[in-house]
């Protein structure tokens, strides 16, 4: 190990340099992975946030089920009546609209039954009672709609009071708000223009929300309803774009994961090279193979391990500068977990030299190469 110190030591300008290889590699995985999180979160957390564990929806929509699956009432009468099932409607919709105080904002509109498990109650003010009556996400709140504001949806003309704010939550980017059923259909099957009485909108659903015991036979209740049920972690898919950004993230990611032990892997591969006279001395002086092992892996553990470290305070920091500015977030289990596949990563690709150390001739020190 002393060895091993007075080579980084002499060597430090070629070391340093290896270590901010390193170091960039690991902040551009942490932040990477932040940004995977970050849009992640800003795409599903209103699903995230749903207290259920499927989600039934029609059987023709195959993908962009929130948009496409329609689900009418009596399939919702049929769900509550099975055993071992607590069922829900549950409708989502993106609009806009503007408050009484000239702010426009986006709003995926979700709409739930007041005091089912879906109801989301309300952090502040009141939570969710009555027709025309809209609970904000965080989200909207930062947005700058407040308690007491009248957001009008576009087109529509249909007013709805704030009176609750709740946790945050978005769905497809866009912040989230929560209104009753009667009120989410109106957004979602008006005609702009139109005077449609609510009595004539039609009586169907997104999806239904279901909160199974693990003996309901959910396959048995889709043949006999006309359903497709999902896991709700499945249904994540179902979001806009959620899909497309999960496989864009982990592509990048895979690549850089890559990238680590290749660059680790050359560079203590030309050191290896470099420092063959060296390791042959050291074996014809009676250093063993192990020890010599030993001294390389300290050398790569310091250089992987120093830059790893400053990587992740720069992903961290990285974090703390984009703010809420944009989709980001790293917290310490992911940013731990992140890190240490690098530095493994990393320390495979130094692994991959070893041979050239191990089988380093003593005899060359001793002439045999002349």
């Amino acid at each position: 190990m002393y060895l091993a110190l007075l080579e980084l030591k002499a060597a430090r300008g070629r070391f340093l340099l290896m270590g901010c290889v390193v170091l960039l590699v690991a902040a551009l995985v942490g932040i990477v992975s932040g940004f995977t999180t970050g849009l992640g979160d800003d795409t599903v957390s209103a699903l995230r946030r749903l207290p259920a564990t499927h989600l039934a929806f029609s059987p023709d929509a195959k993908s962009d089920q929130f948009a496409r699956s329609l689900v009418p009432a009596d399939t919702l009468t049929g769900w509550q009546q099975r055993p071992g099932v607590r069922a829900t409607p549950l409708g989502v919709a993106i609009t806009r609209g503007t408050t009484d105080r000239h702010t426009e904002v986006d709003l995926a509109a979700f709409g739930v039954e007041p005091g089912s498990f879906l109801d989301p109650g309300a952090a502040e003010g009141q939570r969710l009672g009555g027709e025309d009556q809209l609970v904000i996400s965080r989200k909207l709140a930062d947005e700058g709609v407040a308690i007491g504001d009248t957001l009008t949806v576009d087109r529509l003309g249909i007013a709805l009071k704030v009176t609750g704010i709740t946790d945050r939550a978005s769905y497809g980017h866009v912040p989230a708000g929560y209104t009753t059923l009667g009120t989410w259909q109106r957004i979602r099957f008006t005609t702009p223009g139109a005077k449609t009485p609510a009595a004539e909108l039609p009586q169907q659903y997104s999806a239904i929300a279901l909160r199974a015991a693990s003996a309901a036979d959910l396959a048995a209740a889709d043949r006999e309803l006309g359903t497709r049920t999902v896991a709700l972690t499945d249904a994540y898919a179902a979001a806009p774009g959620y899909t497309g950004e999960r496989v864009t993230m982990t592509s990048i990611q895979f690549f850089l994961y890559l990238i680590a032990p290749l660059v680790v892997g050359a560079f203590f591969g030309v050191w290896t090279v470099q420092r063959q006279p060296e390791l042959a001395l050291l074996r014809a002086m009676g250093a063993s193979r192990r020890r010599l092992l030993g001294h390389t892996l300290a050398q790569a553990a310091a250089v992987v391990l120093g830059g790893t470290l400053a990587g992740a305070a720069l992903a961290s920091a990285v974090g703390l500068l984009v703010g809420a500015e944009v989709p980001f977030s790293l917290p310490a289990s992911t940013l731990t977990t992140t890190m240490g596949a690098v530095a493994l990563a990393a320390l495979a690709g130094a692994a991959l030299t070893l041979r050239r150390v191990a089988t380093a001739d003593p005899m060359t020190m001793l002439g045999a190469g002349r």
